[in-house]
């Protein structure tokens, strides 16, 4: 059930987002309102002594850092990928922050290195949240910048 008393904030197509336990800022991320989950770009990851190392994005994007981040909470799934196929990926907790607003979400951790946008953005989290109106982008980033 939607919590009325807050409206619902409108994101565009894409956005600009936030992942701020992980340092990353103004990451470009893609709506899909076909996904269920949200994914999140990783070249790499491994689990080590029961616990889960991954690099994420890759050295062609700019916000790539070559940190590694450690996991000691995490999951293995079985997620259709976008042409239905059942992929074991790795899935994490963490917040993001859009419209101002920190949401505690799962990604999971996919290649999206040849994808425009190392985020996706799915139903799980945008429901009851926001509205979306695919004629518009970057509106949480610019309401950002806009105060």
């Amino acid at each position: 059930m939607p919590d009325v008393t807050k409206p619902l904030k409108i994101l565009g197509r894409n956005d600009r987002v936030d992942l701020p336990k992980l340092g990353i800022y103004d990451i470009h991320a893609k709506v899909d309102t076909g996904a269920y989950n949200c994914s999140l770009h990783c070249s790499r990851a491994e689990v080590v002594d029961g616990k889960l190392e991954f690099v994420l994005l890759d050295e062609e994007r700019p916000e790539f850092t070559g940190m590694k981040f450690v996991f000691k909470r995490f999951k293995q799934r079985e997620i259709k990928n976008s042409f239905g196929e059942a992929e074991l990926r790795y899935v994490i907790k963490t917040t993001i922050r859009i419209h101002g607003r920190l949401i505690r979400a799962e990604f999971s951790l996919s290649n999206r290195g040849n994808l425009t946008f190392p985020i996706l953005l799915g139903r799980k989290i945008l429901r009851d949240r926001f509205l979306i109106d695919v004629t518009k982008k970057d509106l949480s980033f610019l309401s950002k910048y806009a105060r």
